[in-house]
């Protein structure tokens, strides 16, 4: 089963939930880059007060335009970024009593910074999350895989290169994926859901960080099998058999 998703920064938790889901996390990084999406910046919900939002962003020079690939997208003030981004992390989590594992973790993104493409920062901040909740599937980037252009089409080319037979598609990508193109290579599209109660309250729109700080990496992970494991028993979406 895979998932195909952008380089998120510190991603929010139904990105997260599906990445969990999912034995192969395909990183697309070779669509454009979006200003306005969460591949540079992550908005943070205080422990205390889950009104209380701030959006965490690493400012980004795009060297082509609105063109520029997301892998391509560079860093405007790296060393800036790093302090700014463990400066506000600790202060909305670290009273946290899960603070300390989270910290250790976040060593790795941090030196992330050292180098100036933003989406290798993003990368890793949704790796140290999967690490901590003890994901055990592979990564592999789009850029290293063969597919045709075609949105769709491009999904199930990417998806069969991985050996995939199912893919995991978010509700976004449900209102345009043809399933035509995946039946093709007899891979199954599986729609992938979650629930909206609880640590799911505000997750289609901040980040995963503090439902974390607040169920802990066992709690978390707990709650994302329970999804994933949902998501495994669900219909495929039916498709026409491909002529």
């Amino acid at each position: 089963m895979c998932a195909i998703h952008q380089p998120n920064f510190f991603p929010r938790l139904t990105t997260l939930a599906k990445l969990f889901a999912a034995d192969c996390w395909i990183v697309l990084d070779d669509v454009q880059f979006t200003r306005r999406d969460y591949q540079h910046r992550a908005r943070l919900t205080a422990l205390a007060d889950p009104a209380d939002r701030r959006w965490l962003t690493i400012p980004t020079h795009l060297s082509h335009g609105r063109s520029t690939l997301i892998r391509d997208a560079v860093m405007a003030e790296s060393a800036r970024s790093r302090q700014r981004t463990a400066h506000m992390l600790r202060q909305h989590y670290g009273r946290s009593p899960h603070w300390p594992a989270f910290e250790q973790a976040l060593t790795v993104v941090l030196d992330a910074f050292a180098g100036d493409r933003t989406a290798s920062v993003a990368e890793e901040s949704t790796r140290a999350l999967l690490d901590l909740l003890g994901w055990r599937g592979r990564i592999v980037r789009s850029s290293g895989l063969p597919a045709r252009p075609e949105r769709s089409q491009r999904l199930a080319d990417l998806a069969a290169a991985v050996g995939a037979r199912s893919y995991l598609c978010g509700t976004g990508g449900m209102h345009y994926l043809r399933p035509a193109p995946f039946a093709a290579y007899s891979i199954t599209v599986i729609p992938f859901t979650t629930p909206h109660t609880g640590l799911w309250e505000g997750s289609h729109t901040t980040s995963a960080v503090r439902p974390l700080m607040q169920a802990g990496p066992p709690g978390l992970a707990s709650e994302l099998r329970s999804v994933a494991a949902h998501a495994h028993s669900t219909p495929p979406v039916a498709a026409a058999t491909p002529i």
